[in-house]
């Protein structure tokens, strides 16, 4: 009986940090350089993001997946040549140019 009230109390004891698991991300502060250091998977995640975040800012409903493509490789590209510039100000300068 002691053996099951310990694991009870212990299963108690490591259930709320189980349950913290979110992590909350500024996006307006991820610099290039970071976004280039990023695993793949990462960068296509927080391209989709980025894409869908900028779509609606635009009041577009679709996905144009050609353009998205041409509009990830042109922002890897300046990415490269700006390291330390915040992903989100290129992005919003390339937008406000449109």
């Amino acid at each position: 009986m002691r053996k099951l009230i310990f694991a009870l109390v212990a299963a108690g004891a490591f259930a709320p940090t189980l349950s913290n698991a979110q992590v909350k991300i500024d996006m307006t502060r991820i610099t290039c350089g970071e976004m280039l250091a990023m695993p793949a998977s990462d960068r296509a995640d927080f391209a989709a993001f980025m894409s869908g975040w900028f779509a609606q800012r635009s009041g577009r409903t679709f996905i144009d997946l050609n353009k998205f493509l041409k509009n990830s490789a042109s922002v890897k590209d300046w990415c490269a040549s700006n390291p330390n510039e915040s992903v989100m100000a290129g992005l919003q300068r390339a937008f406000e140019q449109k």
